[in-house]
């Protein structure tokens, strides 16, 4: 999966929305409901790096694969980043970004899932 695919890939899910940030941030994040799910760095040195947050028990896992490290500011909240996404599996990639979505939209209340999700 390259980087035009992931982004593909994140906008696809319900209600998900794309924000661009610019200096001093310079970021392209993923929410559903105002909860980040994922996010690229759009600047330089570390251009279209791809973060995501991940299970604890995954966190240790991943940062042990070459080309995955903790998230910068959010390792610590169990955030990972693929500084090549070209060079990682697309499925296991697939497999973070969804598990990264549900664990947004879970977090928020239901009666705000309810009303993104359709469901009365």
């Amino acid at each position: 999966m390259n980087v035009p695919q992931l982004k593909a890939f994140c906008k696809r899910f319900p209600e998900a929305t794309e924000t661009r940030y610019d200096e001093p941030y310079n970021f392209l994040v993923y929410t559903i409901g105002g909860v980040k799910f994922a996010y690229f760095k759009t600047s330089a040195p570390e251009r279209w790096r791809f973060s995501v947050r991940v299970a604890p028990d995954r966190f240790v896992e991943l940062t042990d694969v070459p080309g995955v490290k903790p998230a910068r500011w959010r390792g610590r909240y169990h955030w990972i980043t693929v500084v090549k996404v070209q060079h990682f599996p697309a499925e296991y990639l697939a497999a973070l970004v969804e598990w990264s979505y549900r664990k947004a939209l879970g977090s928020l209340s239901r009666k705000r899932q309810a009303t993104l999700t359709g469901d009365r």
